[in-house]
Formats: structure tokens, C-alpha cells, sequence
């Protein structure tokens, strides 16, 4: 029952705001709602049968795992929990292996359009990192605090607009956000004047 790397790419509609902090009371893996609702069982099957005919592979069911995961989703997929605890369902479930292929393609999918909704806001490039990232977590790829870091670092990112002051990481440059490129890229002016381009990760907002 190997598990393939997950899918990268799916859309789904807007839910929330991204909102960095650590995963303290200002981060968005703090949010709390039924994040899991829209997906019930039969839908987690077609899913999986989905990935089975485009991976060339049998679906069908774990005689070990199948009924028992059934039952716990049908139990628990409508409940009100954190973002983070979400994605841990996910991750659990990819572990529990209902499936007898594709099990961590099924459940990444899952979560990374719940992620795409959540994080509409940003820009594509860092939205797809995003549902990269929480796949990448949901199938065993990356550990928890790796995935959190790079998804708040990526809503802080959002955060440098055009007007917004920055400065460098050491603070030896300051200037101004001009644009913002469809790659995510910042294009900003130095306070000396220079017009430079830069990784938003390499900038911080200024005083």
C-alpha cells in the first residue's frame, strides 16, 4: 500500500485570511471552523478512485483500516477544530491507509484546497507553495513545525504591499515597496535611490 508524493495543484473557493503569528492566537492554524465539512466519505472515495485512475492503479479498500476510517470520518469530519488540528486529521488518515494505493495523494488533496481557499488572498505563487506545503505535511513529507514556519512565513510575506516600508533582514538598507510582481517578487527602492527586486523571505517591514 506505497503511497505516491502528492499532486501539486487544485482550486477551491475563499474561506478566510492569512494571518501570521507563530502559531499563537494571531496564526492562522489558530482559527477554528468545520474545515473538513464539504468532504464526507463517499467524497474522500472518489477522490482516491480519481488518483487510482490517473496513477494506473487498483482502487480499492484496506480490509484492515477501510470501515474503522469510515466510521471515524463520518464521526468526526463535520466538527469545529483548529486549522492545524485539521491538517492533523488529514495526516492521521493518510497513516491509517484506508485505501490500498494513493492514500497520501488522497488525503494531501484534501488539504492542500483547504488551503487554497484559506490562503486566496495571496498570490499565486505563495498560494501554491502553501497547499505545497501542507500536502507535503499531510503526506508524511515534512514534519509539523517546518510546515507552520513556512506557511507563516509566507502570510508575513503578504503583508509588503506597495507603500509599505522595509528594510533588510540586518537593517543595513532601508526603502519603499513599489509593486508587487506576479511571482510574488518585491520591487523596491532603496532610500539612496536604487530600484532593486527582491524575495519577500529577505525583506522586513521598516520603521
Amino acid at each position: 500500500m506505497d503511497d505516491e508524493t502528492p499532486p501539486r495543484s487544485a482550486e477551491a473557493s475563499d474561506h478566510g485570511r492569512c494571518d501570521p503569528g507563530g502559531g499563537g492566537d494571531g496564526s492562522p492554524f489558530q482559527t477554528r471552523a468545520a474545515f473538513l465539512a464539504n468532504w464526507d466519505w463517499q467524497s474522500v472515495i472518489r477522490i482516491n478512485a480519481g488518483a487510482c485512475a490517473r496513477g494506473g492503479a487498483q482502487h480499492g479498500f484496506n480490509s484492515e483500516s477501510a470501515a474503522a476510517c469510515a466510521e471515524v470520518w463520518a464521526a468526526r469530519h463535520g466538527q469545529e477544530v483548529t486549522l492545524v488540528a485539521a491538517y492533523d486529521t488529514l495526516r492521521e488518515f493518510h497513516k491509517r491507509a484506508p485505501f490500498l494505493f494513493f492514500n497520501g495523494n488522497t488525503f494531501a488533496s484534501i488539504g492542500r484546497e483547504l488551503s487554497y481557499a484559506l490562503f486566496s488572498d495571496l498570490p499565486a505563487l505563495r498560494k501554491r507553495e502553501v497547499g505545497s506545503a501542507t500536502a507535503h505535511y499531510i503526506a508524511g513529507v515534512l514534519d509539523r513545525a517546518v510546515m507552520m514556519q513556512v506557511v507563516e512565513s509566507l502570510c508575513a510575506a503578504a503583508d509588503l504591499v506597495p507603500g509599505t516600508r522595509v528594510k533588510t533582514l540586518r537593517g543595513s538598507t532601508h526603502g519603499v515597496v513599489l509593486r508587487v510582481l506576479e511571482d510574488g517578487r518585491i520591487v523596491w527602492r532603496t532610500e539612496g535611490g536604487s530600484e532593486l527586486i527582491a524575495l519577500p523571505e529577505s525583506l522586513k517591514s521598516g520603521d
